[in-house]
């Protein structure tokens, strides 16, 4: 006589629950089905529109600090501003930084759907935009068929997390030290000591209200800010003599 397997009793039932690593709940059973809940996708697709501009900002704070010394480090043959450089926003827009952790989000989707291989979207200021609008546009499907969503989730999160802290000067209160003013008045240098925020734009001189906001005018602050430097540099012998 044949024997039928007994059922497993209902109390042994295990209701499935989001994968995403700091959500864990049950899933609801419209969600039936789906790895990740839908308001952990909610939350993803927030944080994945915001990250262009976040990215847009760090990066602009960024340019302002490249060629920056060390702190300590010897003054001999350097005509730039000491400014300090923060080291977690030069990672988060170089090389392993924001866009690259995209992107590696975005290969091992493509992986999973048997896509061909990501094309090259340029400069991190280039490819982040097109990296976000990419999981943006199929975060719905690794939700509901992409087992490993969750850790990606978990990813964003904090990758968005670092972003907004530096941004809204959470890990470090005050502001930046980019050299001085070399505004003309009259006929003398200003040469205020001028200070930024990575949270803004716009540097602002409380002694002679000289601006610059946009990322040209700092280009133009840097230069002229050089100038004056190499002019200090050649009055010095004359003033020894």
């Amino acid at each position: 006589m044949y024997d039928h397997p007994t059922p497993a009793p209902l109390d042994e039932y295990e209701w499935p629950v989001c994968v995403t690593p700091r959500c864990n709940r049950q899933l609801w059973t419209a969600e039936t089905g789906r790895w990740a809940c839908r308001p952990c996708e909610d939350r993803t697709v927030s944080r994945i529109a915001e990250l262009p501009a976040l990215f847009r900002q760090l990066d602009t704070t960024a340019s302002l600090m490249r060629g920056a010394r060390r702190p300590g480090a010897s003054g001999g043959g350097s005509k730039t501003p000491p400014i300090p450089p923060r080291l977690e926003v030069l990672a988060l827009v170089g090389p392993g930084g924001v866009a690259a952790r995209l992107s590696a989000i975005e290969d091992s989707w493509r992986s999973a759907l048997g896509w061909t291989v990501a094309p090259w979207r340029g400069s991190p200021a280039q490819a982040v935009p097109l990296l976000a609008a990419f999981l943006a546009n199929n975060l719905l499907w690794a939700c509901s068929s992409y087992e490993e969503v969750g850790q990606d989730i978990d990813d964003l999160r904090r990758l968005h997390s670092e972003c907004t802290a530096i941004v809204n000067d959470e890990r470090r209160p005050g502001r930046v030290q980019i050299g001085n003013c070399p505004t003309i008045v009259g006929d003398e240098v200003c040469w205020q000591p001028l200070t930024a925020s990575a949270g803004s734009h716009r540097i602002h001189c409380a002694a002679c209200n000289a601006k610059w906001e946009t990322l040209g005018e700092w280009r133009e602050l840097r230069a002229a800010q050089e100038r004056v430097l190499e002019e200090l540099a050649l009055e010095k012998p004359a003033t020894a003599a």
